[in-house]
């Protein structure tokens, strides 16, 4: 339900066919126009959408293993990742072929492998089905205000002001990344505990907060973009700041804000969710300073590989902590 950062590829082991499937960079070329469409929709960026929603209904502390309640899980699981995420990244790679012909001129657009007007049905078709599914979920939850189609529309105007003009706020490194990062972690929980309980304004305020770690993930997957983002005039922050200094921003920002989390499991009296945090964080830090500190060009998909499954964990601990708290009470 939401713009994910795109993903680099250069892993080792992954071929160019897998690759385009999983719409990375370093993808083969392909005339099926499936694959293709799937290669527009990324389905690598899925994942952190759909780990959001796991982590949502941690956080509402009132998921049970029951057919019903699976179900509903994975229905909002398609509608955040391969529909609306879909979405996002269909119409970010529409608004973005001028730049893909300089940084990924293999990708579905500027190489011209799909007419411009099949882009265009697919965003439609693909935001249509994601706010159809939201709005049946929120028939299923039996929600009065429909929660889940509000957060849907108002990620998807998120996703379109991130990559399309006049706004397109992706032009500016932090609100644009900052956009990314609400899109990684608090929509998608948002959406998750909303689901299974009450989404408050306090986990609301306090997943705002995590996202600012995801600011910083979004800024190592500015790195590969420098040359075209520089020739097209888009202020990322290796753009404004340079390669060395924005590197040491990014990691700033993913440790400062899981570190402010730690500091509110404390507060909250999770104190062993709050020691599980930190010692998931102490190998984020040691893997930004064997690659992400050291060449963050070079080295962005080892670090993101290392570094981010202990990230991920880290939510999921947190999600939990605060389903076993004050925070979920109205």
């Amino acid at each position: 339900m939401s713009q994910s950062p795109e993903t680099n590829a250069g892993s080792p082991g992954v071929s160019g066919g897998a690759r385009q499937l999983l719409g990375m960079k370093g993808a083969s070329g392909s005339s099926n126009i499936w694959k293709i469409r799937l290669q527009l929709m990324k389905p690598v960026t899925w994942i952190p959408l759909i780990w959001g929603v796991i982590c949502g209904a941690a956080a509402s502390g009132n998921f049970h293993w029951t057919l019903p309640e699976v179900g509903a899980s994975v229905a909002c699981m398609l509608m955040s990742g391969p529909l609306l995420a879909g979405y996002t990244q269909t119409i970010n790679d529409y608004y973005d072929r001028d730049i893909d012909a300089i940084n990924e001129p293999y990708r579905p657009i500027p190489s011209g492998a799909i007419p411009l007007g099949q882009v265009r049905l697919q965003i439609i078709v693909l935001l249509l089905a994601g706010l159809a599914v939201a709005w049946g979920l929120d028939v299923w939850a039996g929600h009065s205000t429909p929660v889940l189609l509000l957060l849907a529309l108002g990620g998807s105007f998120v996703s379109y002001i991130y990559s399309a003009p006049p706004l397109k706020l992706k032009q500016n490194g932090w609100l644009g990344n900052y956009a990314l990062g609400a899109s990684y972690i608090a929509l998608p929980w948002w959406a998750g505990q909303a689901l299974f309980g009450q989404l408050t304004w306090a986990t609301a305020l306090l997943t705002l907060a995590y996202s600012l770690a995801g600011l910083g993930i979004a800024v190592v997957n500015d790195f590969k973009s420098v040359e075209g983002d520089r020739a097209l005039g888009l202020q990322s922050l290796p753009v404004v700041f340079g390669i060395q200094r924005a590197s040491w921003i990014s990691a700033g920002m993913i440790d400062l804000f899981q570190l402010a989390m730690v500091a509110v499991l404390i507060a909250i009296g999770q104190h062993f969710a709050a020691v599980l945090l930190v010692l998931l964080i102490v190998p984020q830090i040691t893997f930004q300073d064997i690659w992400l500190l050291r060449d963050p060009v070079a080295f962005d998909v080892k670090y993101q590989a290392s570094a981010q499954p202990f990230l991920v964990l880290g939510m999921l601990v947190t999600a939990l902590a605060i389903g076993h708290s004050d925070l979920t009470l109205p």
